[in-house]
């Protein structure tokens, strides 16, 4: 198995390009099921979970086509319903593809999804298949598999009784082709589901209202395909912006979009952390010392979650203590144990809430990462920790960030991948 070794404690500095989103790319793959025209993807990042979510299109009948910016994906030839348990089992993701699946061919088969260890098996789909339901679809359980079924959707309304980025995007591209007009209200409200709306109006869908918590969508009979470039992935961005101020280093982001961090940067001008901001940069000022501030995630554009364990990171850092409130993953706060054996002080109060009180030094360790961000957390722990620290389990890391050892290597950090 795959791990890292991080020396810690050395200042970085230079420049880090961010990648492509994977929150976007991972939508934008099983739209591609919705025509049966090619569409070109570009700025498509080279992460784990892009490649699980091609091999599930060309389990499903299409073919895909890699080159050095992304990927051509031609589902002409679509001739199965079912997703693979193999290939869902590793990709919460896969539930992007049940709606195009039922719109395109009108059945849909597969297995509960899976993915990293706070969604394995435990977080709920109920908001999807209520929502294909209300679209007519019968919905079905035999042997472990979900089976829906429909001749043709229908539009209807739907509210979401929980905020959800996966269930708007999936109903919002489920009903583009259904009959008839769809309203879905209490949507999420994040960047991605505006971008993938915009792409699907250039091929012919009739969407209004993404981005805000109204989208009405009227049914057409098809859409075709075109060229869609993936845009930066905003929580690589934050991330790395957290990396810098907790190694207290001067490092300039750039391929970005600082409009989308908002919420990350009016907390840093909260705790000290200096900054400057371009059209497509940021840099992250040298910071002398950082103030304690308590943060509550929230969907889009509050705080997100996954920042809140980079964030978490950066406050055994800060003077004084501050409570972390984790509102939307239940099991999201439980790597904090990791971060108690490097030697931080932090207190849980509950599965929500943690304080942590700093700052304080944090030792090298060997550890096991437990999820996709609580993963590059412990990498940011073991650059800021006296000593060496290992990391095991970086399968989790390598579903979210591309190249992250070579990237991290030429801002300085003495980090290293041993097979």
């Amino acid at each position: 198995m795959s791990k890292f070794i991080i020396e810690g404690g050395h200042k970085l500095s230079g420049e880090i390009a961010v990648k492509g989103a994977k929150n976007a790319a991972l939508k934008i793959i099983p739209a591609a099921l919705l025509s049966n025209q090619p569409i070109s993807i570009s700025n498509l990042p080279k992460i784990e979970d892009i490649d699980r979510a091609l091999e599930i299109v060309q389990d499903l009948g299409g073919q895909v086509e890699l080159n050095a910016d992304g990927c051509v994906i031609n589902t002409s030839h679509l001739n199965r319903h079912e997703l693979s348990p193999t290939l869902a089992n590793k990709l919460r993701a896969s539930i992007m593809f049940v709606g195009p699946l039922l719109a395109r061919l009108g059945e849909a088969k597969f297995p509960h999804p899976g993915g990293c260890v706070i969604g394995a098996g435990k977080r709920p789909i109920d908001l999807f298949l209520e929502g294909f339901e209300a679209m007519g679809a019968k919905v079905s359980v035999r042997h472990g598999f979900y089976h829906l079924s429909a001749k043709r959707l229908q539009g209807c309304e739907y509210f979401f009784t929980t905020v959800s980025v996966t269930g708007t995007e999936s109903l919002m591209m489920t009903a583009v082709l259904a009959a008839g007009r769809t309203v879905l209200k209490n949507c999420a409200l994040e960047p991605e589901i505006s971008a993938l709306a915009d792409y699907l109006n250039t091929q012919g869908a009739r969407i209004s209202g993404a981005g805000t918590p109204t989208i009405i969508i009227d049914g057409v009979e098809s859409i075709s395909a075109g060229n869609f470039k993936i845009i930066p992935d905003r929580i690589e961005a934050g991330t790395f912006a957290i990396l810098a101020a907790a190694t207290k280093s001067a490092i300039t982001i750039t391929h970005c979009q600082p409009a989308h961090l908002e919420s990350l940067l009016a907390v840093f001008a909260k705790i000290g952390v200096k900054f400057e901001v371009g059209p497509d940069w940021l840099k992250i000022l040298k910071a002398d010392e950082l103030k304690a501030y308590s943060i509550k995630t929230h969907e889009y554009p509050g705080f997100p979650t996954d920042l809140q364990s980079p964030y978490t990171v950066l406050m055994t850092q800060a003077e004084g203590a501050s409570i972390i409130h984790e509102t939307i993953y239940d099991r999201r706060l439980l790597f904090t144990d990791l971060l108690a054996q490097m030697g931080a002080n932090i207190i849980m109060c509950d599965p929500h809430r943690v304080v942590v009180n700093g700052p304080t030094p944090l030792s090298g360790h060997k550890l096991t990462s437990p999820d996709l961000r609580a993963g590059i957390s412990m990498v940011i722990a073991g650059l800021i920790a006296q000593g060496t620290t290992e990391i095991d389990n970086i399968y989790q890391i390598d579903r979210g960030y591309a190249d992250i050892v070579q990237r991290l290597q030429q801002l300085g950090a003495k980090i290293e991948r041993h097979e």
